[in-house]
């Protein structure tokens, strides 16, 4: 896949993204063929956007969820300005078909971290943190079948990014907890009538969600990437996704690490 056609590709998937439209599959003259080829297609797009790049997600940190959507082992993501929303407000349903929100704990970074030939260990990540955060993640695809699209096209896609809540900083005692044992309570409430709750817990992300943040790090800072202060990482999901519904209100709970909320618009 040389340049043009990873722009192409990344040009048809904005199309779609800004349309609500799908597809079955890119076509063949511009359709990545591995990760990497995937990732290049998605690197097009902060210059076919013209978006500002916010910060980072992980998709597919389960083996659950790997084997959803067909992939090998977790993949990244970016989130651009315009898709970022505050806590409480209303999300935008319309093209979306996925349908769930994700409650993921969040880090925004204070230093930034370069490219090298050794790969970071967990505790240089973390001391590049500047705070930790409850999120909300709205996931979708602009593929008709995306568990059946294949990882390379996942990855084009940008990893299923699409609309995201980041809630406040979280108090500096944090870094005293264990992010892989915290619990994390969600709820969904239905047209003001009917609310219903599910449980998760930090080690649903790979384990722990710093195993996540150093994973997605090395993943970036190995093609070249800088991963710059002020940008946020979400960790992927603590729990199955919550199935929602236009009208629907999402509540997140984490404890002493804050609350994120939002309503699915109608």
């Amino acid at each position: 896949m040389n340049h043009q056609q990873a722009t192409e590709a990344a040009r048809l998937i904005w199309q779609l993204w800004q349309s609500g439209k799908v597809i079955d599959n890119l076509p063949p003259d511009c359709r990545p063929q591995s990760r990497a080829q995937g990732y290049e297609a998605q690197s097009q797009l902060t210059s076919v956007s013209g978006r500002r790049l916010m910060g980072w997600k992980i998709a597919a940190t389960s083996t659950v969820g790997q084997a959803h959507i067909n992939v090998s082992g977790p993949i990244a993501g970016r989130i651009f300005e315009g898709q970022v929303f505050p806590v409480g407000a209303t999300v935008p349903s319309a093209g979306n078909r996925m349908r769930v929100a994700e409650p993921e704990m969040a880090f925004v970074l204070g230093t930034p971290l370069h490219p090298r030939a050794i790969p970071y260990e967990i505790d240089e990540v973390m001391a590049a943190v500047a705070s930790v955060h409850p999120s909300l993640e709205m996931p979708d695809s602009r593929f008709a079948e995306f568990t059946q699209a294949g990882e390379a096209q996942l990855l084009a896609d940008n990893s299923c990014a699409h609309h995201f809540i980041l809630g406040a900083a979280a108090q500096q005692s944090w870094r005293e907890i264990d992010l892989s044992r915290h619990p994390v309570r969600a709820q969904v409430t239905r047209a003001n009538t009917q609310t219903w709750y599910r449980e998760g817990r930090g080690d649903a992300v790979l384990g722990d969600p710093r195993i996540a943040l150093a994973w997605l790090v090395n993943e970036l800072t190995s093609m070249g990437i800088i991963l710059q202060p002020g940008q946020f990482i979400t960790t992927g999901t603590c729990m199955t996704p919550l199935e929602i519904q236009p009208g629907d209100t999402v509540e997140a709970d984490f404890g002493v690490l804050g609350r994120v909320s939002m309503r699915f618009g109608a």
